[in-house]
């Protein structure tokens, strides 16, 4: 079986049936199903949710994107080996355990296969949540420019590259396009500050003022309890972003949960434990990529130079990287969801045909 055969890189051309386009993301698409088969899923299947509820199948890929950009491999690689399952896997295990430690629930509602979830619609904030324990990528970049105010908080003198801070730190940013915000740019993914969230709750989709603290309080209950779980495999738990929606519970009211994904070598910074300790960070999420890349382009600059996209994206249509360092990546995620979950992880030798096969045969989804 060559590697090629193994990436599920094309994830949003599936035949599920379906009456709206489907939403195609850099890592995952979402396929919403008609409300007749929403129903017929939930009453079949006794999902926890009200009958009516707007459920989705979401089908994660292999593609792996860094610096904006998507990125292939030589052979025909088109992605990287086991990356949707592992990021599915170590999600599943999280959004598992923040359920049973009682801090809230997720969207997921049945795992059919390695690379999709069955899910219920969630009304998104509009944050991307992120949680630092550590000072380190673009927050350290501002840091050593001179910047000591970052999303509203005040940094103290002296920190040094990949210091731990002195607490967690939550550093949002916004999740889309918003307009009317004083002082907030009508950009994807700008620093806010919480102020700017207190004053302008609705626009970030909060249904109450009281709702932002809830928001952070499971920010910093789901950061602490990764972090101390990673810490038994001798993990650095360095940051990571997280996404909350709202869904309609049994009882009939909005409930926040967790969504997206959590985690993940994708959506976090991991560090080996005694390599940190020793003095050294020894990366073990998609930072290792984005060395990677660093190191084989001769002029890195493209890659950190925003003004320059259209040479990036060039670089990343017409490279086919080595193969090595597509399966450098894959051991690394590999790796992760074992050491994390305590299981080996299941690839789908024809992940396409398999989908296919579950969702017709088990969940008559699939239109002929």
């Amino acid at each position: 079986m060559e590697d090629a055969d193994i990436v599920l890189a094309v994830n949003h051309d599936l035949p599920v049936r379906s009456d709206q386009a489907v939403h195609n993301g850099k890592v995952r698409s979402v396929y919403w199903l008609t409300a007749d088969d929403s129903q017929r899923l939930i009453k079949e299947y006794g999902y926890q949710v009200p009958s009516n509820s707007p459920l989705a199948v979401m089908v994660i890929s292999d593609r792996i994107s860094a610096f904006d950009c998507v990125w292939h491999g030589e052979g025909g690689l088109t992605g990287i080996p086991g990356k949707g399952a592992a990021l599915n896997a170590i999600s599943n295990y999280w959004f598992r355990l923040f359920h049973e430690r009682g801090l809230a629930n997720s969207h997921i509602l049945d795992i059919p296969h390695p690379l999709v979830w069955i899910v219920q619609k969630a009304k998104p904030l509009m944050i991307e949540a992120i949680g630092r324990r550590y000072i380190t990528g673009s927050m350290w970049r501002s840091y050593a420019q001179g910047e000591r105010y970052f999303c509203g908080i005040q940094l103290s003198d002296n920190l040094k590259k990949d210091q731990l801070l002195s607490k967690l730190l939550i550093t949002p940013s916004t999740k889309g396009i918003l307009r009317g915000i004083p002082n907030v740019p009508e950009v994807d993914d700008v620093n806010i500050s919480r102020d700017d969230i207190v004053s302008h709750f609705r626009k970030f989709q909060f249904r109450r003022p009281e709702d932002i603290q809830q928001y952070e309080r499971l920010l910093e209950e789901g950061f602490s309890l990764i972090e101390k779980e990673l810490k038994k495999l001798d993990q650095v738990f360095v940051d990571t972003k997280f996404e909350f929606g709202y869904v309609t519970n049994m009882a009939g009211h909005e409930e926040l949960i967790y969504m997206d994904e959590v985690g993940t070598p994708d959506s976090s910074r991991i560090w080996d434990g005694p390599s940190y300790r020793n003095g050294n960070v020894l990366e073990k999420s998609k930072e290792v990529f984005r060395q990677l890349l660093l190191d084989y382009f001769p002029e890195p600059e493209i890659l950190l130079d925003k003004s320059r996209m259209d040479e990036r994206l060039a670089l990343a249509k017409n490279t086919a990287l080595p193969k090595n360092i597509m399966l450098k990546v894959s051991e690394t995620y590999l790796k992760l969801a074992q050491e994390i979950t305590g299981e080996p992880l299941k690839i789908s030798q024809h992940p396409r045909a398999e989908i296919i096969r579950i969702l017709e045969n088990k969940f008559g989804l699939i239109q002929r």
